[in-house]
């Protein structure tokens, strides 16, 4: 069910805007060096908040999570990049939309959980924008649904980091994405069977553009920011 939080807003504070930046596909280290860029920017007081939206080439990428590191079970000929996001080991690839808040979280905003809370929020809004109904995984962070033959699935993951109250690192939406290679991995600790896309569900392709302009507009409205 959709069921989103509150957005992060300070009463009696100026609405601050949510820039977006649209890399297409980009190399999954080309795009972490732009949010650390990004990050540094706002640490030290300049810079506009900003969504950075992108699809990566083929990469499987490991968080902070004890076990994450064992649960990269076949890689084949796809890069492993261990980040300092939180969360375990997850796929990026074509078709999956993700999305990166470089957001600084001020007086009032400081709740990382509520945060992730919000980035679910945004995300279970743009699902139900396109006939998708998801909801949430008590103690599991991210989107998950019911599937077509009725096992819990999940559709979007989410991970994040943050420096001095800037946040990076983000969500990963399954749009057409190929799911075969997450039977490389254990996503998130899970069976790999878990993991499911918008296509999936739908059982017809989704347009990428489309979904980019939702997910910017529910999470500059989950996270109390104006789009830019």
């Amino acid at each position: 069910m959709h069921d989103p939080e509150p957005p992060l807003a300070v009463p009696g504070r100026a609405v601050p805007g949510l820039a977006v930046m649209d890399l297409g596909i980009c190399d999954y280290r080309d795009a972490w060096a732009r949010q650390l860029a990004l990050v540094e920017a706002r640490k030290a007081g300049g810079g506009t908040d900003t969504v950075m939206l992108v699809e990566h080439p083929h990469v499987f990428t490991v968080g902070r999570s004890q076990r994450a590191l064992a649960n990269v079970v076949a890689p084949g000929d796809v890069e492993v990049v261990e980040v300092e996001r939180g969360g375990d080991v997850t796929y990026h690839g074509p078709g999956q939309l993700v999305a990166y808040p470089i957001v600084r979280l001020d007086d009032g905003e400081r709740d990382l959980h509520r945060f992730l809370r919000n980035l679910e929020a945004a995300a279970l809004a743009t699902l139900a924008g396109f006939g998708v109904d998801a909801g949430r995984e008590p103690g599991k962070t991210g989107v998950w649904l019911d599937g077509a033959a009725g096992a819990r699935k999940k559709i979007c993951s989410i991970g994040v980091a943050c420096r001095r109250w800037v946040t990076f690192h983000g969500l990963a939406l399954n749009v057409t994405t190929d799911l075969s290679y997450f039977f490389r991995i254990n996503p998130c600790g899970f069976e790999s069977a878990v993991m499911t896309s918008m296509a999936a569900e739908l059982g017809v392709g989704v347009a990428m553009l489309d979904v980019k302009r939702r997910l910017a507009v529910e999470l500059a409205r989950t996270l109390g920011r104006r789009l830019l």
